[in-house]
């Protein structure tokens, strides 16, 4: 059947409300740290009921894009509001726990076969990998791009082809999860704090210990808000 007669997908309002958002932001010159108008005012201007404004800022909250304090408003993160569709988040929501499961079971083994098997060369690859995540938290990044040297680092100290393999052939899924992870708020320095651990296990040669510090590692990495949402219809 053509894809054009894919069955249509009715909008929420809530999605509405999103892109009414985001529209807003980018028409007052918002920008990170500044406040969103309150729910009441939002739900009174854009005619529609609070229910709806919050779930379209917990749809924001979800996506990192704001942060809202208890009893203090809704603050942006970023200077726009960049929102991902509804779908593609329901989507990844159902991928993640799957990919976050297998990454558990390769990572940890990876961790414990590097602390076995590196050379001091590759010790030295993954020092440079924290030491550039590091970096990119300074300069206000999220550290994507360091965490994911670090953890292709780790793979390649191991010294196992079929594990590497493994790793290759999720690495799209993996990279969801990493995203994910890293735009909760706090996240980029705890991972970091984290990497530190695993590593200082890898130097010592302490397999056992690499392979704890790495599933205490990706047991964080899972913990995440698009977990914990519940979809509206």
């Amino acid at each position: 059947m053509s894809e054009a007669l894919r069955p249509m997908v009715k909008s929420r309002l809530y999605e509405q409300v999103l892109e009414r958002l985001r529209e807003h932001v980018t028409e007052a010159g918002l920008s990170a740290g500044d406040r969103l108008p309150a729910e009441r005012d939002l739900a009174a201007s854009l005619g529609v009921s609070r229910a709806s404004v919050k779930q379209a800022i917990v749809v924001l909250e979800v996506q990192g894009l704001v942060e809202a304090r208890h009893g203090g408003g809704t603050y942006l993160v970023r200077d726009t509001l960049d929102v991902e569709p509804v779908e593609q988040l329901v989507e990844r929501r159902k991928r993640l726990p799957d990919v976050l499961e297998a990454r558990e079971a390769l990572e940890t083994k990876l961790a414990e076969l590097a602390a076995e098997r590196r050379t001091d060369a590759e010790l030295e690859d993954i020092r440079q990998a924290l030491v550039f995540m590091g970096e990119e938290i300074e300069n206000g990044a999220n550290g994507v791009e360091g965490d994911r040297r670090f953890h292709a680092a780790v793979t390649a100290a191991a010294h196992s082809s079929l594990l590497a393999d493994f790793m290759t052939t999720i690495a799209t899924q993996i990279t969801e999860s990493r995203t994910e992870s890293l735009r909760q708020p706090g996240r980029p320095s705890r991972s970091l704090a984290q990497h530190t651990a695993i590593f200082e296990a890898i130097v010592a040669g302490d397999g056992k210990k690499a392979a704890a510090a790495m599933r205490r590692h990706v047991r964080t990495v899972a913990k995440v808000r698009l977990l914990a949402w519940v979809p509206e219809d």
